[in-house]
């Protein structure tokens, strides 16, 4: 009762305390340092995430020059990636028996 007696008269006299309870300062810290390991792994996913989009633009472009080789060579790119068995359509040019 006498920290309550105390605080109360502090309160009357205006006196305001100067820093917070060790508790609250391990407590505090504890908070903020949670905050900050966190925003560091988001902004390590985020270096992760940006190399991994440029890695997939990279490997789209591959694809692309695969495909325009793949049409100049066969007429279609409907080709099963499994068995790499070629599907051309009946009114395909390539699939015409002269």
């Amino acid at each position: 009762m006498s920290k309550n007696t105390s605080k109360m008269i502090k309160e009357l006299k205006g006196i305001k305390p100067e820093i917070i309870k060790k508790e609250e300062l391990t407590r505090l810290r504890e908070i903020v340092g949670a905050i900050n390991e966190n925003k560091m792994g988001i902004g390590t996913l985020e270096a992760q995430k940006h190399s991994l989009i440029h890695q997939l633009a990279a490997i789209n472009e591959r694809l692309t020059v695969m495909q325009d080789e793949l049409m100049k060579e066969y007429g279609t790119l409907d080709i099963d990636i499994n068995t790499g068995e070629i599907k051309y359509n009946e009114n395909d040019e390539a699939n015409k028996k002269d």
